[in-house]
Parts: C-alpha cells; structure tokens; sequence
C-alpha cells in the first residue's frame, strides 16, 4: 500500500514538474548592462529571446568593449533565470535539494 501510494506521490510531482517547466517557457528576465546599453532577455527555461543594443554604444573601434558588455548582459540574463527556475522548483519540493531536478 505505501509504495502505491509513492508512486502516485512521485506521478503528481511529475505532472507538477512538467507543468512548471511549461510555465518557465512563459516567463522571461531581463539584465541590462552598460547603464542600459545592452539588454539581455531570456526565459525561465534558460534560453536567450532577444538582445538589444544602443546603436550609440556601437564602436568600430571598441568592439572589445561591446563584446564584454553583452557577455556581461547574457551572464546576468541566464543568472536571473536560474534563479527564477530555482525559486518555482523550491515551491514544488518544499526547498528539499533533490539531485538532477534543479
């Protein structure tokens, strides 16, 4: 009988994951860089939308300068979306660290 009862448990939880990756598709976080100069997008599944850049800031002569600023901006990006994955998963589990699920 439990371990019927933990393999319902486990299904639910399941179904809950899945839904909650579904959701993390949806929703998306954004870091800007360079007092604005770049903005990263990206969703709660980690994945890059959009990238902008201030055409002021476009310098043939500094693109090293540009280069690091978008890195910067995608790192943050993708920071904020794991965190935002992270907090949704932390609600599932009760904050309990379950290897391989986040």
């Amino acid at each position: 009988m439990k371990l019927d009862n933990i393999m319902k448990q486990a299904q639910k939880m399941q179904k809950q994951m899945m839904e909650i990756q579904e959701e993390l598709a949806n929703r998306t976080v954004e870091a800007t860089v360079g007092g604005g100069v770049v903005t990263v997008t990206a969703n709660g599944q980690q994945q890059i939308l959009s990238i902008r850049i201030d055409p002021e800031v476009v310098d043939p002569n500094d693109v090293d300068m540009l280069q690091d600023l978008i890195l910067a901006a995608v790192n943050e990006a993708l920071r904020k979306a794991q965190e935002l994955m992270t907090a949704e998963m932390n609600k599932l589990t009760g904050g309990l660290k379950i290897p391989g699920l986040i």
